[in-house]
Order: structure tokens, then sequence, then C-alpha cells
């Protein structure tokens, strides 16, 4: 049986009550008017040289969890201030709250993502995959965001995602029909949530396709990204007390002390 096949759309003026309210039942959100063209020209310019610099394999393998023909960089904090705005931005910020509860959430994953013409679709998966000890359908342990750099469509490799997969069983396997391309506006932003099963499109257009993806999870979990590793101590000195908290550099409960004697 065919599952939903709409993913909601809102703008700033609608209430982040049923924002969250059309994630909770689709899995996925795009929420349009965020980020106005100058804001994406400094996010842009602020990771050109590590884009520039990252090399675009052509040879491909249908196995390979990355497709070739595209260009991915982590590690933003470090690299990106304009990236911290998107980070600490008040809507995904409510969306987590409201989706991993009040006590608190922490950055997962940061990352920027061209997807270039050529490019096939990249297998669906969900970003809880890396939590297996939790059968499906697990409790809320991630909220993935995806903000639109340029204008995503179903020809350049809008990512693809199966609205109400959220809820289904690891067995469930998705349809062709239920199976939708986001496409939205450059300045826009994609939620989905960390059961949704998703994946970047094919992009058959001649355009590139640039997106910053941010994800935040349960502030006891692992990160995906370790940020402990990738921020500099220069640049850690340099975070407001928000973004140290984002990154997971402060306890959460009992976990997470540490002996300051041994900084040096």
């Amino acid at each position: 049986m065919v599952g939903m096949t709409r993913i909601p759309c809102m703008t700033p003026k609608d209430s982040t009550d049923d924002m969250a309210a059309a994630l909770d039942a689709a899995g996925c959100l795009v929420v349009t008017d965020l980020l106005d063209a100058a804001k994406r020209e400094r996010v842009r310019d602020s990771l050109a040289p590590f884009m520039d610099a990252t090399p675009v394999s052509k040879e491909d393998s249908p196995g390979d969890f990355y497709p070739a023909r595209t260009r991915r960089i982590t590690a933003l904090v470090a690299r990106s201030e304009p990236v911290h705005d998107l980070i600490l931005h008040e809507t995904p910020n409510a969306l987590a709250r409201h989706h991993l509860g009040e006590a608190g959430h922490q950055l997962h994953v940061t990352a920027g993502l061209e997807v270039g013409p050529g490019t096939r679709s990249q297998v669906l998966h969900r970003e809880e995959d890396a939590f297996p000890f939790f059968a499906c359908p697990r409790p809320n342990l991630i909220l993935a965001s995806m903000w639109s750099i340029t204008d995503f469509t179903a020809a350049n490799g809008g990512t693809l995602l199966v609205p109400g997969s959220h809820r289904w069983t690891e067995d469930r396997r998705a349809e062709a029909g239920e199976i939708v391309p986001a496409e939205m506006p450059a300045g826009s932003i994609l939620f989905w949530l960390g059961g949704t099963l998703h994946g970047a499109g094919a992009n058959v257009s001649q355009d590139w396709r640039y997106g910053v993806i941010l994800t935040y999870s349960l502030p006891w979990l692992r990160q995906e990204e370790n940020q402990y590793l990738d921020i500099p101590r220069d640049v850690l000195a340099s975070l407001s007390p928000q973004m140290r908290v984002m990154i997971g550099h402060t306890m959460h409960g009992a976990l997470g002390f540490h002996d300051p004697s041994v900084d040096g």
C-alpha cells in the first residue's frame, strides 16, 4: 500500500507548533524564506576555499554510500563563522526542542554538499541507522536539516524523502510512488526526523545543487561527527557559550566531565 506522497511546506509566518505538528505527521518538512541572498553568499564564500580544494571523483559504484560527482566537506564549525548563525537559528532549535525534548540537544553532523551533473541517486537510509540497538520505528534521536544555498529541484538532485517512513518497521520498503524529491527555492530549509528514509537525488540537470546539512541529536548520544577533533583549540576559545553547549563541550548531567588541569 502506498503511503504519504507529499512533503509539507510552510513559511516563517507559520507557528513552530504547526511546523512541529506537520513534521510529526510526515517525518519531513520544508520551510521557505529563512535565509536571504546576502547570508547565503556569506556562507558560500566562507566555504569556497574548502569546496574548491575538494576533488570530484568520476569513478562510481552503485554500492558506494556517497555517489561520485559530488563535493562534500565537514568541520563547518571550524571553517565557517556564517554557518554558526544557521546552527543557532531559532527555527531548527525550536523544532529540536519539540522533537528531542526540553532537556537539550547537541550538534550531530555538519556538512557542505554540492551535487554535480550526472550524479546518481543515493541509497535511501535513515540518520538513526548508526544506533541499531533501537528497533524501528525508533524514538526520536536525531533531527536533520538541509539549508538550500541554491534552488533544489527534482532535476538537480533535490533530496529524496519517503514521507511517513519514520513510523515504519525495519522490513518495510519504499515503493517508487512513495519517494518524493524535496523541491524548494534557495534560502529554504528542509527538515526530516532521524527515522525518515532519505537520500540525495540524481542530478540530471547541468547545474550544481548546493546545500548545508546540520543535524541535531539527543545530548547523551555519541555524535557522528567528532567535534572534539574537528575544532582546534583557538577556534574553541572564540566560540560563544551557546555554541560550546551545542558542540558538546559542556556537561550533560553527569556526562562529559573532565579535569581542567590537563589542558596545559
